[in-house]
Order: structure tokens, then sequence, then C-alpha cells
């Protein structure tokens, strides 16, 4: 899937994805290949993200939001 992740400076992320964990409003959930639509508010914590190669990133963030749709994610956030 592809993921961006951006904050109104700068992009901090984009390309494709296994898996990102969010910290939704709700509580935490991942989003996998084929995630069924859904848009979701962001709370404090981190954005975690396993790239193709298995490699994991983090990003801490303190607030955005996650859109899922057609396979295709994009995660608006602030950090600090």
């Amino acid at each position: 899937m592809k993921v961006y992740i951006l904050t109104p400076e700068k992009t901090l992320y984009e390309g494709e994805a296994k898996a990102i964990i969010v910290p939704g409003s709700h509580g935490q959930f991942e989003v996998l290949d084929r995630h069924a639509p859904i848009v979701s508010s962001l709370t404090k914590g981190s954005v975690q993200l396993t790239d193709t190669s298995g490699q994991k990133h983090d990003f801490p963030i303190s607030k955005g939001f996650i859109e899922v749709m057609q396979n295709e994610v994009n995660v608006l956030v602030r950090q600090g």
C-alpha cells in the first residue's frame, strides 16, 4: 500500500509499506494492505510503519488524522 505521512512543514515518509500502526482517538489500530476505507483522528503517541523491506520507522506525533482509501494511506500529523 502507498503511505504518505505529512506535517504542515514537510513530508516525513512517502513510499510503500506492509503495515502502519497509529494511535487512534479510541485506541491504537493497525492498517494492512487492502484495508477497508476509514477516516480517524489521532492522539499523542507514535506512528509505527513497517516498509516493504521489513524495516521499522517510528514517528512521534502530538495529534493528527488518518485517511485510508483505495489502498492509499494519508497520515496528516503535528509533531511535538
